[in-house]
């Protein structure tokens, strides 16, 4: 399945949630929930981020260190169950750290006054 595809049956399977967003970035897609980021395609697999609440849904998984990704992740086994999924997500949020703040942009004078 193309990262296009998988990221499309993944906001399918999300999709109860609402809020969910997810875009395109650096050659894989990420996930939001309530703007917190909870994972993201890497590869040809959907992954999460390692919590608790993601361990104690999938205590199979092992995490897994992706190319060009800033921390582990632990592949997702449970995105086939919609529920499962969704339910994870919504326990894991507590546990996310915050979005950071987004940097403002400094307006240039000119030196016309303008």
């Amino acid at each position: 399945m193309a990262q296009k595809e998988l990221a499309l049956y993944v906001a399918e399977q999300l999709a109860p949630l609402g809020e969910i967003r997810y875009i395109p970035m650096m050659g894989g897609w990420l996930f939001y929930y309530r703007e917190k980021l909870i994972g993201g395609i890497y590869g040809d697999g959907f992954a999460v981020k390692d919590t608790s609440v993601s361990r104690r849904f999938m205590p199979e998984c092992r995490e897994e260190v992706w190319t060009d990704t800033p921390a582990a992740l632990l592949p997702c086994t449970i995105l086939e169950d919609s529920g499962k999924l969704c339910q994870m997500v919504r326990e894991m949020y507590s546990e996310l750290p915050e979005p950071k703040a987004k940097k403002t942009r400094k307006r240039r004078r000119t030196t016309n006054g303008i």
